[in-house]
């Protein structure tokens, strides 16, 4: 009787245990749900026995450290830049009233060729240069632009020293005129043509004034190529046999191999564009060499005329001061120097062969001849190696 109360006593304290317990981890969660966020989570035994917090949790949250002000990097500041100095190019020189006349005839191709040399001969004050060409003329056409009826009044109006003459790039057509009508590459087209060409050039040598053809240049079309090549032949060929004288570009605007270029070198030998994107009109810098080519021949022709600081042309030139002050028998004794070319052969006795004089006559023998001739070899030098002589003797 006595262990039932006992034993119900003891259920009843586990019962009331439990509950207490839950009451606690149920007002427990809901507490530790509100600081989840800002404290760690805690168990039962935390509940019952309390715990130290953290220590992390009460020192201050570590700050970032500061960031370092990089400053802007300066930039050095450059040099000022020095202006370009553009090599200066002589100015043009005034002509003289007696300066050489030169004519220069042709197609569009003469006329780039005039350009070319009024630029050359722009500082020789002796020389003038007078273009005449017709752009779409040529040979053929005669019933379009008719030069041999048109070229005597010009040599009569201009009186030139000399004529120049290039023409051809638009002759690859039919040939009409003069009862004649036939087809450009036949044989009695050729035939006709070199009787013109030839007509054109005599109608200048004839009247005794130098003559320079200047052949025609590659094209950018194999076949306007292939044409000037059998062209430039009959210019040669004609021009030549009526005193003459042709002047080949060709080799000018080709590369090694002959093919068109249009890119080359320039009279300084600088890379420049040489012709324009037709492949057939020439630039400033092809114009000007074409015109280096018939440069050098025409300064043979002319002399000392086109030479660029000449002043004895005008003769209305006063004589020198210290010249004009002497009585004339004194002017008569002036011994004036004939000029001497550089390459002239008696500048330093060229003209002889070496050895071509006598040899020059010796009267004393040498020793060599008395060696060979009388067996005789003077003794040795004292003290040279080969004195085989005593000490005492040297001195007999």
């Amino acid at each position: 009787m006595t262990k039932r109360p006992a034993r119900a006593t003891m259920a009843t304290a586990r019962i009331v245990l439990a509950a207490f317990l839950a009451i606690i981890i149920m007002f427990g969660g809901l507490w530790s749900t509100a600081e989840a966020q800002e404290r760690p989570r805690r168990n039962l035994f935390d509940m019952l026995f309390g715990t130290r917090e953290p220590d992390y949790l009460d020192q201050p949250a570590e700050q970032p450290p500061p960031r370092r002000k990089v400053q802007p990097r300066k930039r050095p500041t450059p040099p000022p830049r020095q202006p370009v100095v553009q090599p200066e190019t002589p100015s043009p020189a005034e002509k003289l009233p007696n300066a050489k006349t030169i004519l220069v005839v042709g197609d569009f191709l003469a006329s780039g060729l005039a350009a070319g040399l009024e630029d050359a001969f722009s500082t020789s004050p002796g020389v003038v240069i007078q273009a005449r060409g017709n752009v779409a003329s040529g040979l053929v056409r005669q019933d379009y632009y008719n030069w041999p009826q048109q070229l005597p009044g010009m040599i009569d109006q201009l009186k030139p020293a000399m004529v120049v003459v290039m023409i051809g790039a638009n002759d690859r057509q039919q040939m009409i005129g003069d009862g004649l009508n036939e087809k450009y590459g036949t044989d009695p087209w050729f035939l006709a043509y070199e009787e013109r060409v030839q007509q054109f050039a005599k109608l200048v040598t004839s009247r005794h004034i130098p003559l320079l053809w200047v052949g025609l240049p590659s094209f950018g079309s194999d076949q306007l190529s292939a044409g000037a090549v059998k062209l430039n032949q009959i210019y040669q060929s004609q021009t030549t046999s009526v005193g003459g004288e042709f002047i080949d570009i060709w080799d000018g605007f080709t590369d090694q191999n002959g093919e068109f270029i249009v890119t080359g070198s320039d009279i300084n030998g600088q890379q420049v564009r040489l012709r324009t994107a037709d492949g057939v009109n020439l630039t400033v810098a092809g114009k000007r060499k074409v015109a280096f080519y018939v440069e050098k021949p025409a300064r043979r022709i002319l002399g000392d005329q086109a030479s660029p600081d000449i002043t004895r042309l005008d003769t209305g030139n006063p004589l020198p001061a210290q010249q004009a002050s002497l009585p004339t028998t004194e002017m008569e004794k002036i011994t004036r120097t004939q000029p001497i070319s550089l390459s002239d052969p008696d500048l330093d006795g060229g003209s002889q062969l070496l050895g071509s004089a006598p040899a020059p006559a010796v009267t004393t023998p040498s020793p060599r001849d008395l060696l060979v001739d009388k067996g005789r070899m003077d003794p040795a030098p004292a003290g040279r190696v080969d004195d085989y002589r005593l000490p005492g003797s040297a001195a007999r």
